[in-house]
């Protein structure tokens, strides 16, 4: 007696999956990931500034988790989320204030230097 399987196709054959190494490929004019993040890096630069303060944050976290002291685990893990969203919240706030100054500031001595 036999194992069959759904379709009643014998066990002993293998199905195998494989993917498509093209099944998705980015629209005209835009280039890869790496081509993506960079166009987007320079748009608002404080986004990876943000990320990368949340990211160190974090490691020197999980680097303290052994040396805490006395300190309770849900305390520690508390202020290191605080301090990853302290490190966020300052990059979105340093963006706002540069994109602030650049539409503002910079446009207006531009638009004074015209007349």
């Amino acid at each position: 007696m036999s194992f069959q399987g759904r379709a009643g196709a014998p066990a002993s054959r293998s199905r195998t999956m494989s993917a498509k190494k093209d099944w998705w490929m980015p629209p005209e004019g835009e280039g890869g990931v790496s081509d993506k993040l960079l166009r987007k890096t320079r748009e608002s630069p404080l986004v990876p500034v943000g990320l990368g303060g949340c990211l160190v944050v974090t490691a020197y976290g999980i680097y303290r988790l052994k040396a805490r002291g006395p300190l309770k685990m849900s305390l520690h893990l508390i202020h290191t989320r605080v301090a990853a969203q302290a490190c966020a919240v300052g990059a979105i706030m340093l963006g706002a204030v540069y994109t602030m100054y650049c539409d503002y500031i910079k446009r207006t001595a531009h638009n004074a230097e015209e007349k």
